[in-house]
């Protein structure tokens, strides 16, 4: 065999043992990640606040339904859940059974373009083309409303399109949320408005972290914004990061902690779950991430959260 050979062999072995452990390893690597961020008014107490995003349930997804329950041994104050649960008409349990003690706890969400429509077989290569992604691919609808009527029944608020104020751990957090900018459904004007002066934290929620609605919440003064969607790239090359962030937003932020503008705090959720016609992760394995707030007065230079934690729970990792 030739050089040309054994290289193209050597090549053809290599990307399939790496398709075979994105697919079969990685996806299921369920990874707890920690940050600790200064966003808080002075003289407020920790907050500890679980972030959970893109799920993309199926019924029989065992595995992470036990995972994700298992998050409320974590005692989080309050549950952020920034959209995405469903890849299956008939998931909606299954998400259930996932967050499961979790409901108990206050907890606050918004959804995303598959909470509403089902995923659909795709090119992938339609993710590197700008133009290619404006075109948007809808599958079936989704039972979106039978999922939002099981989570407020049990106590949890969505945000979509509303300001709400609660008390969490006896912090005052004026949350706000709109509907998914990546299908266009955001409508900012509806919750336009500078943030309380009694408010601890101002909070924003969304899906897709358009700078577009980044820049509106930064505008209104708020501390921060969680989103998910971006899936922290998916496949992530060593030493580059993310190929795509799948909206606007640049690659550098597509998963953890950042600033955005001189005032607020971003945090990008990589999520749980995978489209079922794409289930490969490599370098980014799927995660929740458990966030410690801090009062601004322990504001120190700030480092990106790149580091993924063990098997179960994780190590720390801060960010300020």
């Amino acid at each position: 065999m030739n050089t040309l050979g054994r290289t193209l062999l050597a090549t053809g072995a290599f990307g399939a043992a790496t398709l075979a452990y994105s697919a079969g390893v990685e996806r299921r690597h369920w990874t707890l990640r920690r940050a600790t961020l200064p966003v808080l008014g002075e003289s407020s107490r920790e907050l500890r606040v679980l972030h959970i995003s893109d799920l993309h349930m199926t019924p029989n997804q065992r595995s992470k339904q036990r995972w994700v329950a298992a998050l409320d041994e974590l005692e989080p104050d309050l549950v952020v859940n920034t959209g995405d649960n469903l890849a299956h008409p008939q998931a909606v349990p299954a998400v259930l059974r996932a967050l499961g003690p979790l409901l108990d706890r206050p907890g606050v969400f918004v959804f995303g373009s598959n909470d509403y429509y089902a995923p659909k077989p795709k090119n992938p290569a339609r993710y590197l083309l700008p133009s290619a992604r404006m075109k948007r691919i809808r599958g079936a609808r989704l039972p979106w409303g039978d999922l939002r009527a099981a989570m407020t029944e049990r106590g949890w608020q969505d945000l979509t399109h509303q300001r709400h104020e609660l008390t969490v751990s006896g912090i005052t957090v004026h949350a706000a949320g709109v509907d998914d900018p990546h299908l266009k459904r955001d409508r900012y004007s509806r919750i336009a408005g500078a943030v309380p002066e009694g408010a601890q934290l101002g909070l924003g929620v969304t899906h897709s972290p358009e700078p577009r609605v980044l820049d509106a919440f930064a505008e209104d003064g708020y501390d921060l914004v969680m989103a998910g969607h971006t899936h922290g790239g998916q496949l992530r090359v060593p030493g580059y990061g993310a190929i795509v962030t799948n909206c606007e937003l640049d690659r550098s932020r597509a998963r953890g902690a950042s600033t955005w503008g001189h005032h607020m705090r971003l945090h990008v959720s990589a999520g749980l779950g995978t489209s079922p016609y794409a289930p490969f992760r490599f370098a980014c394995p799927p995660e929740a991430t458990l966030l410690t707030l801090v009062p601004r007065s322990q504001e120190a230079p700030q480092q990106h959260a790149d580091a993924v934690g063990g098997p179960r729970f994780g190590t720390d990792t801060n960010v300020r």
